[in-house]
């Protein structure tokens, strides 16, 4: 995209209200974060954000500049769309996978706008968890794939994509929502429903609590689903509690349908990664995967 590096740096910390985990998506250090949003304050002759001890909040300012930066990124999104459909040269097959998460709640729309840039692509979409796609993958199923796993075949060349939140919810209305922040030793009373054995998630929460010496099993696993969508179903109906993707509980937490709890010490976070197989990157690979990172933040 063809705009202001810091005005993407402002957009990602509003939406993130955090210059921690702006600098974890942007792969780019907390300083630099607030190099960038002190230069546009500048630059703009206002406040953009309001420090509140380890929280921040937009100021008026800061909600009008959000406001027109959204427009402006959806405005590129489409220059961009309209050029590459005049210039277009790219067709042929594209066998995409995914892991669940990514699967179900990032890549759709991103796949949708690919699609209507370049029209001459048929694309093939896949899904399984992260172990069954890196096997696609190793098997020439595929073409390319965005997993959230941790594991480090050595036929497979990893490159970042963005960062991943990993939080433990809860339904809103349970005994459990009550408990704001808990202490990594609480953790073990809790009865938690956790993905299938070979999900990149529970891999990321292994190693997390891991290094916070809580090991897997000390924790009081009631059951494990092979679906995100299934473990939010039964906790809606259950007084239990789960790891999941931020992003796969953004509408459920908007709606006040499920809660977080804080562990004190604990953040768990991951990257989401695209795959393929050493020596076999081909041109349309690498569009896709520029225009994956280009549209990210639109498509959410």
């Amino acid at each position: 995209m063809i705009f202001d590096f810091r005005l993407k740096v402002f957009y990602t910390v509003a939406q993130k209200l955090s210059f921690t985990k702006a600098a974890n998506e942007l792969f780019i250090s907390q300083p630099a974060v607030t190099k960038h949003i002190n230069e546009l304050e500048q630059q703009l002759g206002a406040g953009l954000f309001r420090r509140h001890g380890n929280s921040i909040s937009l100021t008026p300012a800061g909600q009008v500049v959000l406001k027109h930066a959204q427009k402006i990124f959806q405005i590129y999104a489409a220059l961009e769309n309209e050029l590459a459909q005049l210039t277009n040269t790219t067709g042929g097959n594209l066998q995409v996978g995914a892991s669940t998460t990514l699967a179900q709640y990032v890549l759709p729309k991103i796949l949708a706008q690919f699609k209507t840039a370049h029209p001459g692509v048929h694309l093939t979409f896949v899904t399984g968890n992260s172990e069954q796609v890196e096997q696609q993958l190793i098997q020439e199923k595929i073409d390319i794939a965005v997993v959230e796993g941790i594991s480090h075949h050595p036929q497979i060349m990893y490159e970042p994509f963005v960062k991943d939140e990993i939080v433990l919810v809860t339904r809103s209305n349970s005994k459990l929502a009550k408990k704001n922040e808990i202490k990594p030793e609480q953790l073990l009373s809790l009865p938690l429903i956790l993905r299938e054995h070979g999900s990149g998630t529970l891999d990321v929460i292994y190693k997390a609590l891991s290094g916070a010496h809580i090991h897997p099993k000390d924790l009081h696993i009631e059951l494990q689903l092979d679906s995100t969508e299934s473990i939010k179903q039964y906790l809606l109906y259950s007084d239990c509690a789960a790891f999941l993707s931020i992003h796969a509980v953004e509408e459920e937490l908007r709606h006040n349908k499920l809660s977080i709890i804080d562990i004190r010490g604990i953040d768990i976070s991951r990257t989401f990664q695209f795959i393929t197989l050493h020596g076999q990157t081909s041109r349309l690979t690498a569009v896709f995967k520029r225009f994956c990172s280009s549209h990210y933040n639109l498509a959410l």
